[in-house]
């Protein structure tokens, strides 16, 4: 038996550890697990080189509890350690990591959690355990299994022992502290929260199944009455992970009924199916596997939960992308899988290491080219899932310029009457038709059909197209399209009269003399509240309406762009209210108005037109609404 000292500045480096990292104690298990896997994994590659000649069987790694006894062990049958590879491994290259890291943390204590980078794994154990033991025996010939204790101080124990079974089984003597660790559902919360995915069968605990070979039959009890004999159960091992999932096969062996089931399998609370899916696989410059889903998105959407998991082969990191995933595909579900990236990281790091970028930067490429695909392949099938990716495709469209740039393949413009457009194909039908006498292309779109409704069907009636663009980053998608398409302007179609909206030639010829509109503005804007409204007078067709409010463009997208925030509109103070009342001085009640003797008269033939332009935009409401019906009932009479 040889004792020894592990050679360390810090007289007590496992206090040092826990207080470190307390918040993360559970990893503890993780990082074990994922220790046993990778022993496992290398067993199976120096097999398949032919360097172990034996039979290696299945290897498993298995985990046992004793609540009574206090202890949890681990244990695997992979290629084990010789007494000197302990002392390599467990007292040298390990402690030597833990003594750096103390250096470098010992003063930042929120700045811990990157156990992986300094060979911390093993020594995670110490979080929950107050003593530690190794058994182990290597896969060489003739090697003696081996025993290792350390009980939290530099001390440790290195002796010969009689293990005859290949791999290692680690026991941690748990502390007093971190008894949660013992029941059994905590384990299990555990192996499926990091685990569940891991490449080698993980088997903890049994569980009962009907037994296959015993059916029952229907027998005769003394009185003749008919009973069914007792299903047989067999007990069988409990393996708690998929070792294969599904985004490390080749998409060419997965149907789309695979894809559905693994959604459920990540997602069993989820009861709609994705709406499709994407499987990712690179090899160069980095490795990355994985599938992500379009989620039917609802209102409610909580971005918090059922959110995109990030494994490290195979092994649970986190399912905080941030810095990974680009921020728009935030609100996808699904699986990434890399190993470049380390098991245990920090923002800042994420946010500064090369390698991460570029998995954000190809995510976002073939996200583009999928949906490109999609759109190809089954053009009617994206048109009916449009409405429940569009806020995703649209914030990408904003917010990554790449993704910008492949957008013209495969985001629509619906109209008003259902129909769908990529950019060059409504490009090509309005242009004839809405372009206007500066050969600015005008494209007209609603938000709100009910609510907008005259006005769409006078834009209709001129023969023009009206697009459908609801989501709320709408107005912030605007400004990106109309600085980078040359001379192209968007224009909601209640934001003037239609005639004012595309201008095809100049002003019409007003019925009003010049001094006749001098004399009208001022008696309706004695009528008007002038803190809201600007009255313009206009020359328009006859028939159109005697007054129509609108509310500039510019001012209405400003507001909708500082409600949604970003746009440079913060701390730019809030937008009033401001709409403009066009007078149509070609309109007969125009005429009347200014003809009508009696200023009684005059302003109740004002406020009912004012009343009735707010109406058409769902501005009267309250006491004002009361005050209509009232006067409206009157005129009738």
């Amino acid at each position: 038996m040889a004792t020894g000292n592990i050679n360390i500045t810090a007289e007590n480096i496992f206090p040092i550890i826990k207080k470190f990292l307390y918040s993360d104690h559970e990893i503890f298990l993780r990082e074990l697990i994922s220790n046993a896997t990778d022993a496992t994994l290398k067993l199976k590659h120096l097999s398949t080189l032919g360097e172990i000649k034996e039979d290696i069987g299945n290897p498993i790694i298995e985990v046992k509890v004793d609540k009574e006894k206090k202890e949890i062990r681990i244990i695997d049958q992979g290629i084990g350690m010789t007494g000197e590879e302990v002392k390599k491994y467990i007292n040298q290259i390990a402690f030597s990591g833990a003594e750096e890291f103390v250096e470098k943390y010992k003063d930042k204590v929120e700045d811990s959690g990157i156990i992986g980078h300094f060979g911390l794994g093993f020594y995670s154990s110490f979080m929950v355990a107050n003593s530690v033991e190794i058994f182990t025996k290597s896969f060489k010939k003739n090697s003696k299994a081996v025993r290792w204790e350390c009980d939290g101080s530099p001390k440790y124990t290195l002796e010969e022992t009689d293990r005859k079974e290949r791999g290692t089984e680690i026991v941690l003597h748990i502390d007093d502290d971190s008894t949660e660790f013992l029941e059994e559902s905590k384990i299990t919360e555990l192996l499926n929260k990091y685990n569940k995915f891991m490449p080698i069968p993980i088997k903890f605990g049994t569980k009962e199944i009907p037994d296959s070979k015993h059916k029952p039959k229907t027998l005769k009890d003394k009185e003749g009455k008919e009973t069914t004999e007792e299903q047989k159960m067999i007990t069988v091992d409990n393996i708690v992970n998929n070792p294969n999932p599904a985004w490390t096969k080749s998409p060419n062996d997965l149907e789309d009924k695979d894809y559905k089931e693994f959604y459920r399998e990540l997602y069993p609370m989820q009861f709609e199916e994705p709406l499709f899916h994407i499987h990712l696989n690179v090899d160069y410059p980095f490795h990355l596997t994985g599938i992500l889903y379009f989620p039917k998105l609802s209102k409610n959407l909580d971005p918090t939960k059922d959110r995109i998991q990030l494994y490290q082969n195979q092994v649970f990191v986190t399912d905080n992308v941030e810095g990974i995933v680009p921020d728009f595909l935030q609100m996808l579900r699904g699986v990434i899988d890399s190993p470049d990236i380390p098991l245990n990281v920090s923002r800042s790091y994420l946010q500064s290491d090369a390698a991460v970028k570029k998995i954000a930067s190809y995510i976002t490429r073939k996200v583009a080219d999928k949906l490109t695909s999609l759109f190809k392949k089954d053009r009617k099938v994206f048109e009916e899932k449009w409405d429940d990716i569009k806020v995703i495709i649209e914030y990408g469209m904003l917010s990554e310029e790449k993704f910008f740039e492949k957008s013209d393949k495969f985001a629509l413009y619906p109209t008003v009457d259902k129909e769908y457009f990529i950019w060059s194909e409504l490009e090509e039908k309005i242009k004839p038709s809405q372009t206007d006498k500066d050969d600015k292309l005008i494209v007209l779109y609603a938000s709100d059909v009910k609510a907008q409704h005259s006005y769409i069907d006078a834009a209709k009636e001129k023969g023009y197209t009206v697009l459908l663009l609801d989501s709320p980053i709408v107005s912030h998608l605007l400004q990106k399209l109309e600085g980078s398409k040359k001379d192209v302007q968007f224009v909601r179609v209640d934001a003037d009269h239609i005639d004012n909206l595309i201008k095809k030639e100049d002003t019409k010829i007003s019925k009003l003399s010049d001094e006749e509109k001098e004399k009208l503005k001022p008696i309706i804007e004695s009528v008007i509240p002038k803190e809201t409204y600007t009255v313009q007078l206009e020359a328009m067709d006859s028939n159109a309406n005697p007054f129509i409010i609108t509310q500039p463009e510019f001012m209405r997208r400003m507001k909708e762009m500082q409600a949604t925030g970003g746009g440079g509109m913060m701390g730019m103070g809030n937008f009033p209210e401001m709409y403009n009342l066009v007078v149509n001085t070609n309109n007969d009640l125009v005429s009347e108005i200014l003809s009508t003797k009696t200023k009684k008269k005059q302003e109740r033939l004002i406020q009912q037109a004012f009343d009735l332009a707010k109406l058409s935009q769902g501005l009267l409401q309250g006491e004002e609404l009361t005050n209509f019906i009232k006067r409206s009932f009157q005129m009738v009479k």
